[in-house]
């Protein structure tokens, strides 16, 4: 059985999130990506990858203009596994936590709320403000999960492609997709090489 997940790339930094996560998905069978990108979003990535908006889209099975408030995902009645939107602007932050749905980021990350379906705002933004605090706030007590993208040190990261894999793989941890190498999982403190270390550690 096929199931789908909604990515949307919005106008903030870190659009690499958004396209590796297409990557990783292409590659899982059994999903299917439906794809809504703003034109910030694509203005974005042609400046972080270099990518045109035609890259992007190619990498994801299905593709709704941000315009089209009439698309599939714009209605509870088409059935997902949820949303991720890769990354998350602080105005589209504000469009979900306030409920506005003036286009089809923000209405289908509405439906999934409504539907009781996993929503994932990687948020991208610092420092953060107290309207950015209080809309994450909102959007965390109506079901929503703030992931915003900090990379995990304890993996040894030698690299910005192992931070983006780690940071992708947590995200598919909340649907339950596992793809292989992309978490280094936590397994407990290494044996310390300092004795005194040990026992700093335990005081």
């Amino acid at each position: 059985m096929t199931r789908r997940l909604i990515v949307a790339i919005t106008g903030a930094s870190g659009a690499v999130y958004g396209v590796r996560l297409l990557q990783v998905l292409k590659a899982m069978p059994g999903w299917e990506t439906h794809l809504v990108m703003s034109a910030s979003g694509a203005l974005t990535a042609a400046q972080e990858l270099d990518m045109r908006r035609g890259d992007i889209e190619a990498l994801a099975d299905v593709v709704h203009s941000v315009k089209n408030i009439g698309a599939a995902v714009s209605s509870g009645s088409f059935r997902t596994a949820g949303m991720v939107v890769a990354p998350c602007s602080m105005k589209t932050l504000a469009s979900v936590a306030h409920g506005l749905a003036d286009n089809l980021v923000s209405r289908a990350a509405d439906v999934v709320l409504k539907e009781r379906r996993r929503l994932v705002l990687m948020v991208r933004e610092t420092p953060l403000n107290l309207a950015h605090l209080q809309n994450m706030t909102a959007v965390t007590q109506m079901g929503g999960i703030i992931l915003p993208p900090v990379p995990a040190f304890y993996a040894r990261p030698t690299s910005i492609d192992d931070m983006v894999d780690h940071t992708v793989g947590r995200v598919l941890d909340l649907f339950d997709i596992e793809p292989a190498g992309l978490v280094r999982r936590w397994e407990g403190l290494r044996p310390s090489r300092d004795a005194s270390d040990a026992a700093d550690t335990a005081l």
